[in-house]
């Protein structure tokens, strides 16, 4: 039951790792490169190649029954929720086959909003630290329960 962590701009991966670790959870930190190698005997690097959702597809398929997922990446995230796996914002919300199809639905909106309007730029919320404490305790639940 390894936690994957879909790293390229991924703003919790030092919270990811001192969970996951505390947890004894192997953990796969997933990027194109120029991530930080992490020396653990539970923690492998990944590096796929270059290109649009190289890591996404490596998640996607390796991920599965009792995994954990890190990602911000709402397509993404409804792959694993179809392997099985568990998946978790790094906001600390939790993505489960009740709540993807609003959320990939909210998120094609406001690609939508975007195209449409030129000036318009991001989603406009920020990460804040209660977002990053949110996750880790999300986060804490989540592996504890893994046991």
């Amino acid at each position: 039951m390894p936690l994957f962590i879909d790293a390229d701009a991924c703003p919790v991966r030092e919270e990811s790792l001192r969970v996951a670790l505390r947890h004894r959870v192997a953990v796969r930190i997933v990027s194109n490169g120029g991530i930080r190698p992490v020396d653990h005997p539970l923690v492998q690097n990944v590096y796929v190649d270059q290109g649009a959702d190289e890591a996404d597809k490596w998640i996607a398929a390796q991920s599965g029954p009792g995994d954990v997922v890190v990602t911000a990446d709402i397509p993404l995230a409804a792959r694993c929720i179809d392997t099985g796996a568990q998946v978790i914002k790094p906001d600390g919300m939790v993505l489960t086959p009740a709540n993807i199809g609003q959320v990939l639905a909210m998120r094609d909106l406001a690609a939508d909003l975007r195209a449409a309007d030129p000036f318009r730029q991001g989603s406009g919320k920020s990460f804040t630290p209660r977002d990053r404490s949110r996750f880790t305790q999300t986060l804490e639940r989540l592996l504890g329960t893994q046991r």
